[in-house]
């Protein structure tokens, strides 16, 4: 039996310390405690975003306290939670939080796994006494005062139905043959969290009330509430109010349940005639760290040495992906769970493979891992690897007063729920200054050499299954591992980066204007060759500055000739790298730097995207200036780039959501080859060489680009930064334009009903109404106020009255080109039996919304959804760079009038921008059903 694997490098630990394994502190910024019955709780105290704080209950309570008979009443009763509590019966916690701009699966969610369930409230405005008092009295109903009223669970096994039917596609198929075999002789094997469909169906209230009483109580519950709160207070309410709640003496036993070692390897096969990759992952087992090890120093350094060998194993997994005929498409390693079990670890490597290279992938695995085990990493792998973890501290660190809400409330959520230590930032930082640089490479090695052993050892396999598919056997692929474990393998070869992202700084140009918007609080710098550059500077972040750049063209000059190579563009023209570094070289020479800068092309626009610390902003700006001087081309990564997208794309029709999708494409656009996906076939039309000429084409004059940056600036020391890489760009002052192409929808009203073989039966369903309208401010915010209506009404009369779907997707938007062309999609999955009743209801409350308009209290929601969202974006880098990018380069201010058109917005203004939307009458729907419409009862 395998054991902790802490004992390869204690002692390297112990000479690092020079001391006993002390306990790690807890934050001294959480207030932490456990009531008398048992509840844990955390408060924290912190302003991001103002004014607001988020809420949760997590439960130490998941599928594993099923047994078979229940399978499926965890997740079921975490539904039932929003059906009505003794404060708050029936919808009206739904309907009293969403008054009050909480959005329902947004804010609003909550979810189920094997061995937990979390329930959460965010982003509530605390400058509401009676909002927070109420949200702390929700979690207090949820902890143990869920009504389960007969009624609301026989509306809610519908939505289960639903959600089993939407979420049933291949994957879950998959994991059903994967979980008994790779589990054997655990309750893992049989505990997915969805559970069993006909437990959903005829289970008997009483005994889903049954298993709440018995597991949600206080012993296994923890309180988090993070944000703008007086902590004293809160902790007060807590007590006040959770304290009451009674333990059970005679109460069940929590039981983690363990999994069985092997000392033979287990192998997994698990095939899908859905399926579109095959991937195989190889899993070395091993037990957790100790719970009394986790806080201390030892538990610490530990998931150190985990992480920095992770990283480094990835970046030769990458270096093999992009040479030509690689074994895997993609790979990674990590150390953690083992696959969904909480009581078992692994060292776990995955890797995505063609159906019929599953051998190589899997050798390629095992072949990486004994040349780690045998000669381990370099002190130079080591090095980058190390440096950038310190980076990943730093940047923390540096912005620790700057940290949103959530980013507490889940790690709060994770030492309840999984004991993980939570010393703070601050000291963290300091630890692991003093820890990194001490723990040499040897004592990594040590310990991934013993984590690598010859037990313990689980190999899955999961990919389509079609006919003439044949895959390896257990025996052939035993046979594939050892036969690579006898392979006389060489140590890794490395190529060390020595040399700077730019060598030879170019000759700066100058700034040859300035201007003040006063309004924006922005300064416009205009360069000498024509940019544009947009600063603001904010202190939202201590230690973070935002970029995007913006101009005119995109590919529509080559799109109607060459819709091929502009369809794959974005995914080929970085292949390369930049200047002299290759796309696997770069991240070396980018080691211990927050920087980065990514060209992206669509239609219309070319775009460069980036952010970066303030120590490394000019870095950052070398990324651009390369782009555009000095992009690399790669002919191996490009063949490699082909292979796997072959792989990829060879079984996409067998997905069934593919052939929905398409259609749904056909019945927008028509035939336009501009829109459609890439298929198999037109692998042979990429043009690498084309698709480079294009790029530098797109990119040739940097003076057609507005630059935005956000962040914490000092105008001064970017200024010079900024004139050597921006404004040294030969280039010169240029509007630009785009060719305007073919992308108009399809006119008058069109249906589409279509049969397709499915192994999961279900009717997916898309609705669109397209037409033209103004894009105005107003028209932009009538379409977002109109898509959230019509989402909270399908909700109600779809979901929760019809139990219909999981869920009823409704989105609109207004486009600039075509200019105005306007689309409403609304789309869902449900029982191919009830197609026709819901189709019904979804064109009906379209039609009431026209005739008149939304209820007022819908409305109501909306709006006040909007202007709380809009007081949190206020704080927000990367609402600013939108803002001012749409302004500068679009020449719209979607900022200045925004909270007063949506407050001068009226239910009328809505009834008649339905009207006029859906009496243009362009209504195309799409329906996909199963060729035998087989129903789940």
């Amino acid at each position: 039996m395998r054991k902790f694997i802490l004992s390869a490098f204690l002692s390297f630990a112990t000479l690092i310390m020079a001391q006993q394994n002390l306990t790690l502190p807890i934050d001294p910024q959480v207030r932490t405690g456990k009531l008398e019955n048992g509840l844990t709780y955390y408060i924290r105290h912190n302003n991001l975003p103002e004014h607001r704080a988020d809420f949760y209950i997590a439960q130490k309570v998941g599928s594993m306290q099923e047994e078979d008979h229940q399978a499926g009443l965890a997740h079921f009763l975490e539904h039932m939670a929003f059906n009505g509590t003794k404060n708050f019966p029936g919808k009206t916690m739904l309907e009293y939080l969403q008054n009050n701009g909480i959005k329902f699966g947004y804010n609003i969610n909550a979810y189920t796994s094997f061995d937990e369930t979390v329930y959460y409230l965010t982003d509530i405005p605390t400058n509401n006494k009676n909002l927070m008092d109420s949200c702390l009295l929700v979690l207090h109903d949820w902890s143990n005062a869920i009504s389960l009223e007969p009624e609301e669970i026989e509306k809610e096994r519908g939505v289960i139905r639903e959600e089993w039917r939407t979420r049933g596609g291949a994957q879950q198929r998959l994991w059903e043959q994967l979980l008994p075999v790779m589990y054997p002789d655990s309750k893992y094997a049989k505990r997915m969290p969805i559970g069993s469909i006909d437990v959903i169906n005829n289970f008997k209230p009483e005994e889903l009330r049954g298993y709440y009483h018995k597991w949600y109580r206080p012993d296994l519950q923890g309180i988090i509430v993070v944000g703008d709160v007086n902590v004293d207070e809160m902790e007060k309410q807590i007590k006040d109010l959770f304290s009451p709640i009674k333990l059970d003496e005679n109460r069940a036993e929590r039981i983690y349940y363990p999994v069985p070692d092997n000392k033979e390897p287990i192998v997994a096969l698990a095939t899908d005639p859905e399926a579109r990759t095959a991937q195989v992952m190889v899993f070395f087992k091993h037990d957790p760290i100790p719970t009394e090890l986790k806080n201390t120093q030892a538990g610490f350094i530990t998931q150190y040495v985990m992480n920095v060998a992770s990283a480094m194993l990835n970046q030769r997994f990458r270096e093999i992906t992009q040479k030509p005929d690689a074994p895997f498409t993609f790979a990674y390693a990590y150390d953690g769970d083992y696959f969904v079990a909480k009581t078992k670890d692994a060292w776990t490597e995955v890797a995505g493979s063609a159906e019929d290279k599953i051998d190589l992938a899997l050798g390629a695995l095992i072949r990486e891992s004994e040349r780690v085990k045998k000669f381990g990493f370099t002190a130079s792998e080591y090095d980058i690897a190390r440096t950038n973890i310190l980076k990943n501290y730093e940047n923390l660190y540096n912005n620790r007063d700057k940290q949103k809400n959530e980013l507490y409330s889940q790690e709060y959520v994770r030492s309840f729920t999984d004991g993980e230590a939570i010393p703070g930032i601050e000291f963290e930082y300091q630890f692991i200054q003093a820890l990194a640089p001490n723990i040499p490479v040897e004592a990594i090695n040590q310990t991934i050499k013993q984590l690598i052993g010859d037990q313990n050892i689980v190999i899955s396999v999961t990919g389509p299954q079609k006919e003439g598919l044949v895959y390896p056997t257990k025996d052939e692929l035993l046979t594939v591992i050892k036969t690579v474990q006898n392979e006389n393998i060489e140590p890794y070869k490395e190529q060390i980066i020595n040399e700077p992202l730019v060598a030879t700084p170019p000759a700066p140009g100058k700034i040859v204007e300035t201007e003040r918007d006063a309004d924006m609080d922005a300064t416009i710098w205009t360069l000498s060759n024509g940019i544009k550059v947009i600063l603001k500077n904010t202190n939202f972040k201590d230690d973070e500055i935002l970029m995007t750049a913006s101009a005119l063209g995109g590919y529509s000059k080559f799109a109607e000739k060459d819709p091929v190579n502009c369809k794959v563009m974005n995914s080929v023209m970085n292949l390369g790298g930049v200047g002299k570094f290759s796309a696997t070289d770069l991240p070396k020479v980018l080691a211990g730097k927050t920087a980065s800068a990514s060209p992206s092309v669509s239609l219309t626009t070319q775009d460069i995207n980036g952010s970066s610390s303030i120590k490394d902003f000019e870095t950052m700006m070398q990324l651009v200036y390369l782009y555009f001087t000095a992009p690399r081309r790669d002919e191996d990564a490009f063949k490699s780039f082909m292979q796997r997208t072959e792989t990829q794309l060879k079984n996409q029709e067998a997905e069934p959501m593919v052939a929905f999708s398409d259609s749904v494409t056909k019945a927008i656009y028509g035939v336009n080859p501009l829109v459609g996906r890439l298929k198999l076939q037109d692998l042979s039309r990429i043009d690498y060489n084309r698709i480079m000429d294009m790029y530098n084409e797109i990119f040739s004059n940097p003076g057609r680009f507005v630059f935005t940056l956000v962040g914490n600036i000092d105008e001064s020391k970017v200024k010079p930064v900024i004139e050597q890489y921006l404004a040294s760009i030969p280039g010169k002052a240029e509007k630009g334009d785009f060719v305007k192409v073919p992308m108009s929808m399809k006119k008058g009203k069109s249906d589409n009903i279509f049969e397709r073989e499915m192994k999961n039966p279900k009717a997916s369903v898309f609705v669109g109404v397209s037409g033209d309208t103004q894009r105005s401010l107003k028209n932009q915010i009538l379409m977002s106020m109109f898509d959230q209506i019509l989402d909270i009404v399908y909700t109600e009369k779809v979901r929760e009255d019809e139990g219909g779907s999981y869920g009823v997707y409704a989105g609109g938007s207004i486009a600039r080109y075509p200019e105005g062309q306007t689309m409403l999609q609304i789309v869902y999955d449900t029982d191919p039996a009830k197609m026709e009743k819901l189709n019904q209801i979804i064109f009906r409350e379209l039609e009431s919304m026209a005739q008149n308009g939304p209820r007022e209290a819908d409305f109501t929601k909306v709006k006040e959804y909007m202007n709380k969202k809009y007081n949190e974006n206020l704080k927000e880098n990367s609402y600013w760079m939108n803002v001012l990018d749409t302004k500068y380069f679009y020449g719209e201010d979607n900022h200045t009038e925004y909270l007063k058109t949506v407050n001068s917005v009226t239910s009328k203004d809505i009834q008649e921008f339905a009207k006029k939307l859906i009496s243009q009458g362009n209504q195309a729907t799409v329906v996909m059903m199963p060729k035998q419409a087989t129903t789940v009862k």
